[in-house]
């Protein structure tokens, strides 16, 4: 059998939870020659709405069909929407998924009993500690596995005779800094402070331990502490919490055996139920059964401490650095500084095409400048920046269905890749992946070194879509609408230096001016729609006479004006010439039921310092009012 390409769909990877999990996937693919493709969102992890679409856009680029295999950790992604889209998509591609803790039936299935575990739990505290007023802190409202825990709670306390009262509840969202809002909020609550906290997992534990000694309440003396998982962070914590022991590393290992033995047509039982014990510590006034060797915990807090006194000086001047960029080529020679910080094999940018979708910016559609994507991923995606062998480069675009040109590159030993998001808010600008690194499990600013990224790139998209739209408006100020030549604005900005040139150097200047005839005749005639038809032909007869520098402006209603240096009579009469060339053949193929006339007449002089453009204007503008006067119509 060749090698498998099999997608882990998780959240929030930087949770103890999510990375031993992950630690059991990755040792059974390096094991069996598979690929694992993370698609890692962390949504709900900021509080911020428009956030978490960004972030869970990554889970519609999965194309299904490029993998022979799925492994769902969807108790981790807190949208019950994203995980039902997420479902369908699996059913619907027909390729083999495992689902780690909940069980949906056409799945295969590893999981625990939530509900025994948690109601082993809480009867711990009320029969063998005669605890009789417990507090609760909870998952997410809409996760099978907290709402479970809940159920526990509820029941146990039913069954003796100890009232419910959801004020002594705090919905959070399995994070630390839930366990520290929750004691915030018990200790503003006008009830008395309960005997026990129980927490629906390790990490709310330890911020709720951390707190309650912060306000100088001791655990367990005065309160008593418990969690959900038996993490190594709670093991080993003081005091040592009192938790549900589970094989998180042994559910990962065996969710991806599932899907090996399922490709190899091994028979197998669609869902594996892992046994659970209470492991009861110091946290609930128990003695800790099995301490972790204390030398390894020191090394382990030792280096933990290390990498984040090591990535966090480096966060920070990734930061300060990528927002001082004002286009997209200074953002990556900066950015590979921090590609090579991290120690990966490969790394790809792969942005959307419209990302920077601001160049074709005119008076009609200026203000559509600011649509972008948010569901889901342009069709084509540009590569502007790609490490892989010690070298950087960028790549073609290629289509978004195949996520990356060379995810299924054979290689002698399994590769690890880390889809990301790359968004602001829920501005979609793409996605990057890394492959073969310990930074996104090892640090805890892997979130923020992804934000980083897409925070300076949506700087530039900024100063992109800010210097556009000033440009736009310059055009606004110096073009003429209805002709597209400059107006009379337009013929001042370009003109006031060259005759000032033109004084200086003694050069000569020739101002010409062009009159349509017959103006009124076309408008009463025909209508102003023609009458404006007729200005736009004109002035483009005017402007490709314009062959050597001169400059052609709409000055009035129907007036033209011709500005040029170094001008001699003959130029002049070659221009006035071109210019009538260019009416009459508009004149023999418009096929309009009027013709195009106009008057003309320039002036020729070397402007002296204290001579006036305007007064070399008001001399051509009455040589071709001559010019117009014998005409034997009216004007």
């Amino acid at each position: 059998m060749g090698i498998l390409n099999l997608a882990v769909i998780i959240s929030g990877i930087d949770e103890e939870y999510q990375s031993t999990i992950l630690s059991g996937i990755h040792e059974f693919a390096q094991e069996h020659d598979i690929n694992i493709a993370h698609f890692v969102a962390f949504g709900g992890v900021l509080g911020n709405i428009k956030n978490d679409v960004g972030e869970f856009n990554i889970y519609n680029l999965i194309n299904y069909e490029q993998f022979d295999g799925a492994i769902l950790l969807t108790n981790t992604i807190a949208s019950p929407k994203i995980t039902q889209k997420i479902v369908n998509s699996l059913r619907k591609s027909g390729i083999p998924a495992s689902s780690i803790d909940f069980d949906f039936e056409d799945f295969y299935h590893v999981g625990i009993d939530n509900k025994k575990a948690m109601k082993e739990v809480v009867t711990h505290l009320i029969e063998k500690h005669g605890v009789r007023t417990i507090n609760y802190v909870s998952g997410p409202a809409i996760n099978p596995e907290s709402i479970l825990r809940f159920e526990a709670y509820t029941e146990v306390l039913g069954e003796h005779q100890i009232p419910f009262d959801k004020e002594r509840v705090f919905q959070g969202s399995f994070r630390e800094r839930d366990g520290r809002m929750a004691v915030t909020k018990f200790l503003n609550s006008s009830l008395p402070l309960p005997d026990a906290i129980v927490c629906a997992n390790d990490a709310m534990a330890i911020g709720t331990i951390s707190t309650l000694e912060e306000n100088g309440i001791k655990v367990p003396e005065d309160i008593i502490v418990t969690g959900f998982d038996n993490i190594y962070n709670a093991r080993n914590y003081y005091p040592s919490i009192t938790s549900v022991d589970r094989p998180l590393k042994k559910s990962g290992r065996i969710a991806c055996s599932q899907i090996y033995n399922c490709i190899k047509g091994v028979e197998q039982p669609r869902s594996v139920h892992l046994d659970t014990r209470v492991v009861e510590a110091m946290s609930c006034g128990c003695m800790a059964k099995d301490n972790e060797d204390t030398v390894r915990f020191k090394k382990d807090t030792y280096r933990n401490m290390e990498i984040y006194h090591r990535d966090v000086p480096m966060i920070n001047q990734m930061a300060c650095n990528l927002a001082q960029c004002d286009n997209l080529d200074q953002n990556i020679e900066i950015l590979k500084k921090y590609i090579e910080f991290i120690e990966c094999e490969k790394f790809y940018l792969c942005l959307c095409d419209d990302c920077f979708n601001f160049s074709d910016i005119t008076e009609n559609n200026i203000r559509k400048m600011d649509r972008y994507t948010i569901h889901g991923y342009t069709e084509s995606v540009k590569v502007p920046l790609v490490y892989c062998n010690g070298q950087f480069g960028s790549l073609d675009a290629f289509d978004s269905a195949m996520m990356l040109p060379d995810l299924y590159t054979t290689s002698p030993t399994s590769n690890l890749y880390y889809f990301s998001p790359i968004h602001f808010r829920e501005r979609c600008l793409g996605y990057c992946v890394i492959c073969n690194t310990a930074f996104p499990l090892q640090s805890p600013l892997f979130h923020t070194w992804i934000m980083n990224i897409g925070t300076s790139i949506e700087n530039i998209r900024k100063l992109g879509c800010i210097e556009n739209a000033l440009s736009e408006v310059e055009k606004l100020y110096i073009i003429d609408p209805l002709s597209m030549i400059y107006n009379r604005n337009g013929f001042r900005r370009f003109t006031d230096s060259m005759y000032n040139d033109c004084i200086i150097n003694k050069s000569s200047v020739m101002l010409m001016f062009a009159d349509m005839d017959r103006m009124k005749y076309i408008n009463d005639n025909f209508g102003h729609k023609e009458g404006d038809s007729a200005i736009r032909n004109m002035a483009q007869a005017v402007e490709s006479a314009c062959m050597h520098d001169e400059i052609c402006a709409r000055f009035g209603g129907d007036e033209f004006i011709v500005f040029a240096c170094d001008y001699t009579e003959e130029k002049a009469q070659d221009l006035m010439r071109r210019i009538y060339e260019n009416v009459n053949k508009y004149n023999e193929i418009s096929g309009k039921p009027y013709k195009i006339e106009l008057s003309i007449g320039w002036h020729i002089e070397v402007p002296e310092r204290d001579t006036k453009l305007n007064t070399l204007i008001t001399k051509a503008d009455q040589k071709m009012y001559r010019e117009k006067k014998k005409k034997p119509y009216k004007r």
